[in-house]
């Protein structure tokens, strides 16, 4: 049987990726007793990590891999068109299905597809030929669909053009590592170009291989997906120049189903079974790779942790001394014993680095007049969080517990939420982006997805629905966090009124259902920063961002199960608020206030916070507030 699909599995910025879920995916492969499958998005690695897991999880080989864009000339060359509007075939970009074989093709891989983004991108993020041969090792390199080169070719009879291209991939892969692919999709271009791909290969001595382009799961679901792609173009399903596949075959078929197809080139199967015993990849997802604090000649991290820790400790209890006439030797005895505790903690659970590049950073900050928040969550309860200026909060002082924090019990890595004015922010990601190295600071990517109301907008314009009737749809929709349309039909009768009493509504939310959950776009996370001890694209693929910025192509959950460090920079408009408000008062009053320095118990102030007078506070605007 054949151990082998080839797939696109819907990810972001790839509008030919697919209306599938990755669960369900491998639920899918698991019920047909798949042993192993790859996946292959369109120019990007976006789901890879996320697929891998559960692949694991799930006892299925996972095959990770790209189908890349490849420019008819250099990556740098932006003179051609992009495929949605190209001067003719042979100006178009090229696709070629990339599989890692084992942990330097993965590396390879990542490389690849970070270079189409960052030096390629045009249109679409592209790569050449030049760097396919710096970076073939480790890969397995497939001809890919009826946009790849040697089909394209083929398709337009030049025989002599597509048997030299296709010998110049298999001298760049190397014996036995270029596939020519066939599939079967309902296309009659499809069966023209097999047939060619079929006789290509015996002539030439490469190995065929049979693959099934997968946009969808279901062959039901190839509606769900022609709107999938009216969303994703901004077209209705009533646009006749609008991108659609003509087809219904680009489904998850069964090992049965790719047997029939392919009967008569039965080495064509059975090679899915050989590449799949070629790619032997396992990725460490335990090890974490600590950025590269910069140390002081002859002192150690641990020497210079302590070092910081103690100086800022001596610091802090003559701010604490000053201010209060009952500290004594029994008091500052508490803090010692408490600090000795922690720093022991730190220590043994591996993070002095960690606090020192916070601290560097914060401290960079407040040198530079940068406002800084006080602390936020779990950190706020570390006394050497505030000895070393990271927070502004005495941990004893108000009772704080370090263990909500760290505990050798629960390893986990240290989360510390970071605000700065939102004038600052960029100029602190500067520096550390120039003291760590600019390939090893990156920022983090988010994935937006379509949820219970947006998605009925989304479905109900694709289908061309007058706008007040998809709004009055929307909106019986209740607003509440975590809303499901599955949850929306328990709680609202009138939904389930209105898909009984129209046919075009009830297919709004057949497809609503169908989509409901999916990515709709990546983009930059708000606060997500990533510090490596090496060039990020050793361990992830990158992206550049709207705004030209680099972004890892893994959100951050994925990140950190890579191994790489997260640090949140928030962009706090309070800040600059309070900032500009002290700046007026000492203009206009001639009052300095130090914002760090007012006391917590002012009476005036929690008469106001009675009052509910507390629109702008973010924390008391809450409903539970």
């Amino acid at each position: 049987m054949s151990a082998f699909v080839h797939l696109h599995v819907h990810t972001e910025f790839s509008l030919l990726d697919g209306a599938i879920r990755l669960q369900d995916l491998i639920q899918t492969a698991q019920s047909f007793s798949m042993p192993a499958v790859s996946i292959t998005d369109h120019g990007s690695m976006f789901g890879v990590l996320e697929f891998y897991e559960l692949c694991k999880k799930a006892g299925i080989k996972p095959i990770l891999g790209c189908e890349v864009y490849v420019a008819p000339k250099s990556r740098f060359d932006r003179h051609g068109k992009s495929e949605s509007g190209g001067n003719g075939d042979e100006d178009r970009n090229h696709h070629l299905v990339l599989l890692a074989r084992n942990h330097t093709g993965y590396k390879n891989l990542m490389e690849l597809v970070t270079l189409g983004y960052l030096e390629g991108f045009y249109y679409k993020p592209r790569i050449d030929k030049e760097v396919l041969a710096k970076y073939h090792e480790g890969l397995i390199g497939l001809s890919a669909c009826l946009k790849g080169e040697v089909a394209g070719l083929l398709l337009r009879n030049q025989e002599r053009a597509a048997r030299k291209v296709a010998l110049e991939y298999a001298d760049i892969f190397g014996p036995g590592g270029f596939y020519l692919e066939l599939q079967a999709n309902g296309l009659p271009d499809q069966a023209v170009a097999n047939r060619a791909l079929i006789e290509l290969g015996r002539e030439l001595a490469l190995p065929l291989v049979a693959t099934n382009d997968c946009h969808y799961l279901r062959k039901g679901d190839a509606r769900a997906h022609e709107i999938l792609l009216c969303i994703q173009t901004g077209k209705t399903i009533l646009d006749d120049k609008r991108m659609k596949f003509h087809t219904d075959q680009l489904y998850f078929k069964s090992p049965e189903e790719m047997h029939r197809e392919f009967a008569n080139v039965p080495e064509a199967l059975q090679n899915t079974a050989v590449i799949a015993e070629q790619c032997d990849l396992e990725i460490d997802l335990k090890t974490r790779h600590f950025p590269v604090f910069p140390l002081t000649s002859g002192e150690s991290l641990e020497d210079c942790f302590e070092r910081t820790v103690r100086e800022g400790f001596e610091r802090r209890m003559a701010v604490i001394r000053g201010k209060r006439p009952d500290f004594g030797a029994r008091e500052e005895g508490e803090y010692g014993k408490r600090l000795r505790y922690e720093v022991e903690v730190i220590s043994k659970m591996g993070f002095p680095a960690y606090f020192l590049i916070v601290a560097d950073f914060i401290n960079y900050a407040k040198d530079r007049g940068i406002p800084v928040g006080p602390g936020r969550g779990s950190a706020a309860g570390s006394l050497v969080a505030f000895v070393m200026g990271i927070t502004d909060l005495d941990p004893i002082e108000h009772g704080l517990i370090f263990e909500r924090f760290l505990n050798v019990e629960r390893v986990s890595l240290p989360d510390i939420d970071v605000d700065f004015c939102v004038h600052g922010r960029d100029e602190v990601f500067h520096y550390v982006t120039e003291k760590y190295g600019k390939d090893r600071v990156g920022q983090i990517t988010t994935f937006g997805t379509m949820q219970a109301r947006a998605v009925i907008r989304d479905v109900g314009r694709a289908l061309a629905m007058p706008y007040n009737d998809v709004d009055r749809i929307a909106k019986l929709i209740p607003p509440s966090l975590g809303m499901t349309l599955q949850k929306a039909f328990e709680q609202e009768p009138r939904l389930l009124e209105q898909q009984e009493a129209n046919s075009q509504v009830k297919e709004l939310f057949e497809i609503a259902l169908a989509l409901e959950g999916l990515t709709r776009h990546a983009s930059t996370h708000a606060a997500g920063v990533v510090i490596g001890d090496k060039p990020i694209v050793e361990y992830m693929p990158l992206y550049r961002g709207q705004d030209g910025e680099v972004v890892t192509q893994y959100p951050m959950k994925y990140v950190e199960k890579a191994g790489l460090i997260k640090f949140d920079f928030l962009g706090l408009r309070n800040l600059t608020v309070i900032n500009n408000a002290v700046a007026l008062i000492r203009k206009n009053h001639g009052v300095s206030l130090d914002i760090d320095d007012l006391p917590l118990d002012d009476p005036d102030t929690y008469a106001l916070l009675c009052r509910a007078d507390s629109t702008g506070v973010f924390q008391l605007e809450s409903s539970g507030m």
